[in-house]
């Protein structure tokens, strides 16, 4: 079940399972995605954790908030949510894609208030993303691609997302029409692809100063991806380990973007691995 909360000066759409008294765990999605990218992990990650997922700040149902939408404004908001739902100790936050961008930025922010951090094909870690992400960046042909998304455009997003094309099912195809069908996604999509990138993938200034700030509050950090990514390919995980050499990683074979979901069984034992050693005590 999901509920809604008011932060950021939005509703936002909250999912909560596992145990209110225990450690949160906060999972963020990626760019036009929303909260059902990480339902599998509500069922099989540690109940003793208090594990929150939620549609970022604009996307998925959630509403989008007065004025443009920016990396630090998606972060602030997941801190707004946080402080609506009264998590007063650190969390350990997981992101995919945008979503792990989002996760450093609230490290990079607010370190005190981040236990761990878990990065699942995460944006940051190199240029090269899908030609379709680029062309949005075009002035002028953003607007043409984003005014009407077509039944068979969302079926090719959710195709390159996995490996499997069995995961692309009927219920994923609608959920993600309504999702596009948003008041104001255009717009606020447009805002985030013209801070990250251009035509020629994304921008090194944003990636360059948010890494050097994460570099000054370290936290411990699993990195998992997927070898057969087409969002975001596998080689990024090379870069992240490099600008994170504390960090853990894994890749998991014949999987794309979204391992949370593709290998939900053995992502959530690998994550639950990372978070024992991690244990505070």
């Amino acid at each position: 079940m999901t509920d809604i909360v008011e932060a950021g000066g939005a509703k936002v759409r909250v999912r909560e399972s596992g145990a209110p008294a225990g450690d949160a765990i906060v999972m963020l999605h990626g760019i036009g995605r929303s909260l059902e990218d990480w339902a599998p992990q509500h069922e099989l990650l540690p109940s003793t954790h208090r594990v929150i997922s939620m549609d970022l700040l604009g996307f998925g149902l959630s509403e989008p908030p007065p004025g443009p939408m920016t990396l630090s404004r998606l972060a602030a908001g997941v801190h707004d949510v946080l402080d609506a739902l009264d998590v007063q100790r650190p969390v350990h936050v997981f992101g995919n894609s945008l979503g792990g961008a989002v996760a450093l930025s609230m490290q990079a922010a607010r370190p005190e208030r981040v236990s761990t951090v878990v990065l699942a094909a995460p944006a940051g870690f190199g240029q090269e993303v899908v030609l379709d992400l680029r062309l949005v960046a075009i002035p002028g042909l953003g607007h043409v691609l984003l005014r009407h998304v077509s039944r068979a455009a969302v079926r090719r997003t959710e195709r390159a997302l996995y490996y499997d094309e069995s995961f692309v099912t009927e219920e994923r195809i609608e959920h993600a029409m309504r999702v596009a069908a948003q008041p104001g996604r255009p717009a606020l999509f447009l805002d985030i692809i013209r801070e990250l990138g251009t035509v020629r993938g994304i921008r090194p200034g944003w990636r360059s100063t948010l890494l050097a700030d994460v570099a000054r509050h370290p936290r411990p950090t699993l990195i998992v991806w997927g070898d057969r990514d087409h969002i975001l390919p596998a080689h990024h995980v090379s870069a992240a380990r490099q600008a994170l050499p504390h960090a853990q990683s894994h890749v998991f074979a014949d999987t794309g973007h979204l391992p949370q979901v593709e290998r939900a069984e053995e992502f959530a034992e690998l994550v639950g691995s990372f978070l024992s050693a991690n244990a505070r005590t």
